[in-house]
């Protein structure tokens, strides 16, 4: 088939918007980390791990975890190779050994690197700044995408030059330590819905977020929800989150809040299938403008069906057969 794929016909000179799985599970210790890729494995790559350096690493054994990271990422365990790290805060002694040694032992595996705390854009760029110099001296040539947690006062009122960082992916809130940052001004029951939502401090926090990483070309990530065992109360957080918020992505602590993430993130199964005809008449006329179901589509609105189709991919909705062979029976 020599019809122009979405690929060349919509994102000529442009940055391509990110497509990565709508949920990214942290785990700790050893065992959560084999128990959550396991998971992976049987549920398929519909979300990312993120193996936590920052508190899951025992203190005074940050090194040994730092290197049982790194074995697990280059094991047959990590089978999508879509697990990530979350490196201690750019204030702590050990940030630059969480690189040194998961990056020199285990960088062609590592999905992501993730930056909590940081204070500031500068600290931020520091970090990457590192990670590139390191990359250099071991010859890997490849970006590996960055995360940034805003979860500080000095974060968030720099977050838009942080978004617009090298190397960046994702932006992510941090709920519980960005309430404690305010010292009693927020209440704890802000830390559960529907303050997390409702509080304005909150709020503001949010939207300033998630417009800042849009804008930027990057995900923005909702924290977590405290409730580990109830899926409905994390279904109905994570579909606040992005409906109200717009953000793309949100956490999990515990494997129960996985799937309704997931769940809750999905683009809607009847604006698949309408995305999925769209992108097949336009294909079919060479990109140009057509008219369907009485409305105008041009390559204006060919770009959101292009980015929903790729979001229902990795979200795990099924695509009609004619969208997957022309669009992704290609790709890996």
């Amino acid at each position: 088939m020599n019809s122009i794929h979405p690929e060349q016909a919509l994102f000529t000179g442009e940055k391509p918007f990110p497509v990565i799985p709508a949920c990214d599970h942290y785990a700790g210790n050893e065992k959560l980390i084999r128990k959550a890729l396991d998971l992976q494995r049987q549920l398929g790559p519909i979300f990312d791990v993120t193996c936590d350096c920052e508190d899951g690493a025992p203190a005074g054994r940050e090194r040994e975890h730092a290197g049982m990271v790194a074995t697990v990422l280059n094991s047959d365990a990590n089978h999508y190779r879509m697990a990530g790290v979350r490196i201690h805060d750019p204030s702590h002694p050990h940030w630059q050994d969480d690189i040194d040694i998961i990056v020199g032992e285990a960088g062609d595996a590592l999905a992501h690197l993730t930056i909590p705390k940081p204070t500031s854009a500068k600290q931020v760029r520091i970090v990457i700044d590192y990670l590139q110099q390191r990359m250099d001296r071991m010859g890997l040539d490849r970006e590996i995408p960055i995360h940034v947690l805003i979860e500080t006062h000095g974060a968030l009122r720099e977050v838009w030059e942080i978004a617009a960082a090298s190397w960046m992916q994702v932006i992510d809130f941090g709920l519980m330590d960005f309430i404690s940052s305010h010292h009693g001004a927020i209440p704890a029951s802000a830390m559960r819905s529907p303050g997390q939502f409702d509080h304005r401090l909150l709020s503001r926090a949010k939207g300033e977020i998630a417009a800042a990483a849009l804008a930027n070309g990057l995900i923005p990530a909702h924290n977590v929800t405290l409730d580990l065992k109830n899926r409905e109360v994390t279904y109905n957080d994570a579909r606040r989150a992005r409906s109200e918020f717009g953000f793309l992505r949100m956490w999990s602590i515990y494997p129960a809040q996985i799937e309704p993430i997931v769940d809750a993130m999905k683009p809607d199964y009847d604006e698949v299938q309408d995305a999925a005809a769209i992108l097949l008449e336009a294909q079919a006329c060479d990109w140009g403008p057509i008219q369907y179901q009485g409305e105008l589509q041009d390559r204006a609105s060919y770009r959101y069906f292009w980015d929903l189709l790729r979001k229902a991919r990795v979200t795990g909705v099924a695509l009609p057969d004619a969208a997957q062979e022309a669009f992704f029976n290609d790709q890996s």
